[in-house]
């Protein structure tokens, strides 16, 4: 992809070294430190200089903190991240406190907030990232998004849970949809389609049929459509022009790699108050 179709869709590429990030500019300007991370530039043997930030389980702590350690210096500032341990459902974690922030360990598929000095991140490697930040209150958010999460709304509720916790207004909102399985590649079985279709009137527009009992499935579109409904402006929606299924050069790939390798590193897409 050009550098120029790049930044059409309202992103540009940060690089240091070897570590490559991609950046919303539109949250940038609007006065948040954000970025989706490539797998470029790390130590895990995922299956080499890989950038696994969050993988436990398939590469050594040791390397993980070293990955997210290079990660941070990608950003302007003294940031600490704050994730949480994710379950593909629809509960909205805020961080209320640095104590909250700093507890990784509660189930949760969405981190909002308004600290300064964190990023509040989500992990992914197929499923769909999503930051939102708030030009006047300076609230922000992450979510996770796979089909579980899209199909039980988790964007909508996240919107919900600022409007309720923050006092945001959907027009002071921008968004960035981040890489994630794009709808050329990611086919879904059955379970998927009804999931939707029990929870979407207009589901069928988020799929093309491909064998008999399957789909593909466009999560990128599904995610804006709530983002809209939320009342965020479509021109305030910025949409990464990335399938990570396809590209493996650059992101992790959970259908991919786990067939190839057995295992597979985790991107980490963060956002937080510059």
């Amino acid at each position: 992809m050009s550098q120029e179709s790049l930044t059409e869709s309202g992103f540009y590429w940060r690089e240091h070294g070897e570590l490559k990030m991609l950046v919303c500019r539109a949250l940038e300007d609007a006065g948040f430190a954000n970025g989706f991370s490539t797998r470029l530039g790390g130590v895990s043997p995922m299956p080499e200089n890989d950038l696994n930030l969050a993988g436990f389980g398939e590469d050594s702590d040791e390397n993980i903190y070293e990955n997210r350690r290079r990660f941070l210096t990608m950003f302007d500032g003294d940031y600490s991240l704050a994730t949480v341990w994710q379950v593909h459902g629809d509960n909205v974690k805020l961080a209320k406190t640095p104590a909250d922030a700093a507890n990784s360990e509660e189930k949760s598929d969405a981190l909002a907030s308004d600290l300064p000095g964190i990023l509040a991140g989500v992990k992914t490697a197929d499923c769909v990232p999503v930051l939102i930040g708030d030009t006047k209150t300076k609230a922000f958010a992450a979510v996770h998004a796979g089909w579980r999460g899209t199909a039980q709304s988790i964007v909508s509720k996240t919107i919900a849970r600022m409007k309720e916790v923050y006092s945001v207004s959907p027009e002071n909102l921008f968004a960035a949809i981040g890489p994630a399985a794009g709808r050329r590649r990611y086919e879904v079985g059955q379970d998927v389609i009804d999931a939707f279709t029990e929870n979407f009137s207009t589901s069928g527009k988020y799929f093309d049929a491909s064998r008999d009992g399957h789909a593909l499935i466009d999560l990128h579109l599904a995610n804006k459509d709530q983002l809209i409904d939320s009342g965020i402006s479509a021109e305030s929606i910025f949409t990464a022009p990335f399938c990570t299924i396809e590209r493996t050069e650059l992101f992790f790939s959970y259908r991919v790699e786990k067939k190839k390798y057995g295992k597979t590193g985790r991107l980490l897409s963060v956002i937080g108050r510059k």
